[in-house]
């Protein structure tokens, strides 16, 4: 089993920014992908953003492209999400994710491709 912690989240003004830490308990950290859902209330768990094992590839929603940045340090087995610009409808609860991909260049975007889950850190974005 991975373990995943989540950090970093709490209330901020639109417009404003926000870092998002997962720590992870495992040895081999670098060979998972990694990735950040959230679900807002009353809604379905969204992908937000991907990264590969290499940190070569990643992959966003439409919806923070350009304002959310996914970058991992393998040597302190730990992934982030830098969010800047924050909208209201950026609140929801943020999970990081974590699976052994086919490939080192994999970065899947579907909740059902993960294995392993954090148990969120809430973000609340007010105007």
């Amino acid at each position: 089993q991975v373990q995943l912690v989540e950090s970093g989240g709490g209330l901020v003004q639109a417009g404003g920014s926000l870092r998002l830490s997962c720590a992870a308990a495992e040895r081999t950290f670098s060979n998972y992908a990694l990735a950040w859902f959230r679900q807002a209330p009353g809604k379905g768990r969204d992908f937000v953003a991907a990264i590969s094992r290499n940190g070569g590839y990643t992959a966003y929603s439409d919806s923070v492209k350009g304002r959310f940045t996914i970058s991992r340090d393998n040597a302190k087995n730990t992934v982030y999400l830098q969010m800047n610009s924050l909208k209201p409808e950026d609140t929801a609860v943020y999970c990081c994710a974590a699976v052994l991909p086919l490939t080192y260049y994999s970065a899947p975007v579907r909740s059902d491709e993960y294995d392993y889950w954090g148990q969120g850190t809430q973000v609340t974005v007010s105007l």
